[in-house]
């Protein structure tokens, strides 16, 4: 073989292996764009994953605190409408209060309720000896309620009582009695203040609901 063909066969090794070299970069190219496509995929797969993760967590925070803001906001009305209600509640007993001055007006009708008032700390007494405290200025109309007082308890237990008479109540007291028996050990509240005072706390769940209706948070 002359230098001529040894040439060309030479050529032809090198157009061999560089076609070979050049099918083998295509395939590595092909299966690394393959492969990056693939990798490309799962990266944007699992971005897509994490901001859908991120945009749940965030709308339910903005639930919760929507949410909370909606339950303080329904809290404070509740508070402020009960807050109201007892200030009307509290202006009726006020109202009702500033009367109990108009009850001594009418004489007549102060001592016989006196003697009312009297007679049921007696029953409960059930004592022979009783004091009972008024204010000072109703000191003589009191004195007639006791007599009344005393024949009607004995007229109801078929027992004597004697009733003694003083002043003491408070000037600013509304009027009625305090009665004390068994030596002082044992009173009996009777003033018109403290009658008011029961009334308020017997009747107060009945003028609400006449007032206000049912409570719908109650079952």
């Amino acid at each position: 073989m002359n230098d001529e063909e040894v040439l060309s066969e030479m050529k032809k090794m090198v157009a061999f292996i560089k076609q070979e070299a050049v099918e083998k970069a295509r395939e590595i190219q092909i299966k690394a764009d393959e492969e990056f496509a693939i990798e490309k995929a799962k990266i944007v797969r699992q971005e897509a994953i994490n901001i859908d993760a991120q945009h749940e967590k965030k709308t339910k925070q903005a639930e919760t605190a929507q949410k909370i803001a909606q339950s303080n906001q329904t809290n404070k009305s509740r508070l402020k409408i009960l807050q109201t209600r007892e200030q009307h509640l509290q202006s009726l007993f006020d109202a009702a209060r500033e009367k109990l001055d108009d009850i001594a007006k009418d004489q007549e009708k102060y001592k016989s309720l006196l003697a009312q008032l009297i007679l049921q700390g007696l029953l409960q007494l059930m004592e022979s000896k009783v004091t009972v405290t008024v204010k000072s200025n109703d000191v003589q109309i009191a004195q007639d309620a006791a007599k009344q007082a005393e024949r009607d308890f004995k007229e109801k237990s078929g027992k004597s009582t004697s009733v003694t008479v003083q002043e003491g109540l408070d000037k600013d007291s509304a009027g009625g009695v305090l009665l004390a028996g068994h030596a002082g050990k044992i009173t009996i509240n009777n003033t018109l203040d403290e009658r008011l005072r029961l009334l308020e706390d017997r009747m107060l769940p009945e003028i609400r609901l006449d007032l206000f209706g049912p409570n719908q948070n109650r079952k």
